[in-house]
């Protein structure tokens, strides 16, 4: 068998290396009717469609598509890191915001914020986290920007969102890479100092994610405005909702489509997609109404205009911006995608961690702890696998944001995969917790978390679009080392320089194919000892999955490339078989952002268990992704035979995490230690007695220090030398001098934490006070 696709290979490379050899011959007989072939496979590319593509930067997916992952490049990348003043401000505000807030008070009583707590946000600059110095801002990095969010978002969504949004895509982003000097003096300082509350109004009722169907729009005339007449300006008409703060909004950031019927700018009647800044005070726009987000209360609602006349330069960017919006849009959409929405999600999923470990220790069912049953194990070890990944990828993509990078594809895999995992990290995290975990109320500290969760899975994109549609739809494009030159040459109008170009990017991309079915074979029969495939200065217990990745990298790039070429242009309308794609790709981009963790954090082994559980199960679901997608490839019998012995020549090897080593990761979780608090590093642990977290960890600490003396009890009760029951039974052994009197108080402690630990919420029947 292996030998018959040795052969096969063999001729198959001789055959094109004849024919591919000789350049005249080669235009003739290849490239110049294979461009015609092209030219029709191509799906149409919308103007919107477009400017995603050319939108933002391609990084480490990259290689990653390119089969051949360089991991030395990977591993030299710096270690993101806070800066002194950044700590300071961690340490300093974001500190005492999150003492300030109590999410049931602002979810159920208030429904909103407290005054004194805007008005901190507003003073303490938390408007103007990336806002340069010279504005008044911090100029803060993009791994300041997420830890910032992660922290708030750990105590109250509320407060993260209201912070999240004037720093992610907005009017101070959109300013600082698009606006006249003129709008970035007035509006950036009011902005950082918290005198503007800005919004950005994108999602119409009727368009949603397809921007390029958005209805709102405005004509080009002339119009009295600010006491003088004849101003060039625009009359605009839009309504737009989920606009998050909104309500509250000094400053409406607009998109909205722009034409020219009468000529007045000189070019074109349809002008595209554009951008302005609003004042909400400015006449008739309507603003103010609020949603009611999933017991979130931060501000969100909807707004909308009919034919309100604003001048030309309210446009972000001046009459230069004109038709302008789409491509502004999309090159800042890395800030909501890849720094604000991952952020929170691994705040909740850090909050799952600290406390269902804790809980599962101190939570006694049957007179064990809960967490020593193999179902809550189970759920432990999946919450710490994935936190553990999700903080590694959202690390590591914050540096590259700090690099110069915009990682659109990047953006669109930490988005949805770490808002999925987060979701799941809380779903478990309620199940550990039962009943408590399900009854709303000042001591439920997951409550407000899981209720909240769709909101991130649907903003910015939802989730099912992103992992459908964009991840591997866009990243097919722009991260193909050749693709996008033979999309390009398709569509250049000189057929010459056309037919030249499409013929250099052929070659290449036929040795480009080649090699990853070379090397897609040869890395699963062999892949374990080609030493290349691994760093050389990696740490031992991580080589073997370095490899695994190399080989799934070139399998991902050989059949990527058959797809394309079996389905062309289809291939975007089946979804699902895009989705399976976009998965592969994902899992690899985890598993590299998991194992440079590891190495930046200088190999901890007692963090191994976290890394072994987190590359295990992203591997064994790569590979069901892999087998899932050869199962539906609609291709003939012997093509999906032929790429199932190329991949899996072997079998499918990879297995999910053991018994064994779930057991040790749920363990890690119980345990107070470095491991547990490096996992859930940077998230708010208020200290204040009577606080539901603090009561938490106060008791976790209690069960560890009170483990010898209830194994005493215990026996002394087996024994029938404590005779009495519930409380009775720690005096009558401190009386049997079974106990010391350190012991006795050090239990009567525990039993006190532990009841406020169990402790649910009950109100008076008409659920007040």
């Amino acid at each position: 068998m292996l030998l018959f696709l040795f052969y096969v290979f063999l001729f198959l490379a001789v055959t094109a290396g004849l024919v591919l050899g000789i350049p005249a011959i080669r235009r003739f007989l290849v490239t110049g009717p294979l461009l015609k072939v092209f030219r029709k496979m191509l799906p149409q590319i919308s103007q919107t469609e477009q400017e995603a593509l050319d939108a933002g930067t391609v990084w480490w997916e990259g290689d990653l598509f390119s089969g051949k992952p360089d991991w030395k490049k990977m591993l030299a990348y710096p270690k993101p890191q806070l800066t002194a003043e950044e700590q300071a401000f961690l340490d300093g505000p974001v500190e005492e915001l999150c003492a300030m807030l109590d999410e049931w008070k602002i979810t159920h009583e208030l429904k909103d914020l407290p005054p004194d707590v805007w008005q901190f946000i507003k003073d303490q600059g938390f408007f103007g986290l990336i806002i340069p110095k010279q504005y008044g801002g911090f100029g803060f990095s993009a791994l300041a920007h997420s830890e910032v969010v992660m922290k708030i978002g750990s105590r109250s969504g509320s407060a993260a969102v209201t912070v999240m949004v004037p720093n992610s895509l907005g009017p101070a982003e959109l300013l600082l890479h698009y606006g006249t000097d003129k709008q970035k003096e007035y509006y950036l300082p009011r902005l950082a100092k918290g005198l503007e509350v800005p919004c950005f109004a994108l999602t119409s009722p009727h368009a949603g994610s397809d921007a390029g169907s958005m209805p709102d729009f405005a004509i080009v005339c002339r119009g009295e405005f600010d006491g003088k007449s004849d101003v060039l300006g625009m009359r605009v008409t839009w309504e737009k909702r989920y606009i998050t703060l909104g309500p509250v909004a000094t400053i409406l950031g607009l998109a909205f489509k722009l034409y020219d019927p009468d000529h007045l700018l000189g070019g074109e009647e349809d002008l595209g997609i554009t951008l302005a800044l609003i004042p909400t005070n400015t006449s008739g726009v309507h603003i103010g109404r609020r949603h009611y987000p999933l017991n979130g209360a931060f501000q969100n609602g909807p707004n909308w205009g009919k034919e309100v006349f604003i001048p030309m330069d309210w446009i972000i960017g001046g009459p230069e911006g004109v038709g302008q919006g789409w491509r502004m849009l999309m090159n800042c959409l890395a800030a909501g995608r890849s720094i604000s929405l991952p952020a929170t999600s691994v705040g909740a999923a850090k909050l799952a961690a600290r406390t269902s470990g804790a809980y599962s220790r101190v939570r006694t069912q049957f007179k064990v702890p809960i967490g020593y049953f193999e179902g809550i194990e189970e759920a432990l070890a999946r919450i710490g696998g994935n936190t553990y990944m999700m903080d590694a990828a959202r690390v590591m993509t914050a540096g590259a944001v700090d690099l110069g990078e915009k990682p659109s594809v990047i953006s669109a895999i930490v988005k949805y995969h770490l808002t999925e995992r987060g979701r799941q990290a809380i779903n478990d995290a309620m199940d550990i917790h039962g009943g408590k975990g399900i009854c709303i109320g000042p001591r439920n500290y997951l409550g407000r978390t899981y209720q909240q969760i769709p909101v991130s899975i649907t903003v910015e994109g939802a989730n099912i679009l992103t992992r459908n549609m964009i991840i591997f739809g866009q990243g097919a494009i722009r991260c193909h080392p050749y693709l996008l030159k033979e999309v390009n040459a398709a569509h250049d109008s000189n057929s010459d320089r056309a037919l030249l170009a499409f013929d250099e990017a052929l070659v290449g991309h036929v040795k480009f194919t080649f090699r990853n079915i070379g090397n897609s074979l040869v890395y699963a029969l062999a892949g374990k000892y080609i030493k290349t495939n691994a760093p050389d200065n990696c740490a031992p217990e991580t080589a073997d999955y370095y490899r695994q990745l190399a080989r799934f990298s070139a399998s991902f790039a050989c059949i990527a490339d058959i797809a394309l070429m079996r389905l062309g242009g289809s291939l975007k309308r089946r979804e699902r078989l895009s989705a399976r794609l976009g998965d592969i790709l994902s899992m690899l981009y985890l598993c590299s952002a998991t194992l440079k963790r590891f190495e930046d954090d200088y190999r901890p082994s007692a963090d191994l268990p976290l890394l072994h559980w987190s590359m295990q199960d992203a591997l064994y679901r790569l590979q069901q992704a892999l087998d899932e997608f050869l199962d539906n490839f609609p291709a003939p019998a012997a093509i999906v035979w032929f790429l199932r012995r190329l991949i899996f020549p072997l079998g499918k090897y990879c297995k999910p995490p053991t018994d064994a080593l779930t057991h040790e990761v749920a363990k890690l979780m119980m345990e107070p230690g470095a491991v547990r608090n490096r996992l859930t590093l940077g998230i708010y642990l208020p200290t204040k007695d009577r606080e539901p977290l603090a009561d938490l960890e106060q008791a976790l600490q209690c069960v560890i220090e009170c483990g010898a003396i209830e194994t005493k009890l215990r026996q002394a009760i087996k024994s029938h030398k404590v005779t009495e029951y519930g409380d009775q039974q720690i005096a009558q052994a401190l009386l049997h001098d079974i106990i010391t009197a350190e012991e006795a108080d050090l239990l009567n402690k525990l039993i006190e934490l532990r009841d406020r630990v169990v402790k649910v919420d009950d109100f008076s029947p008409d659920l007040g006070v």
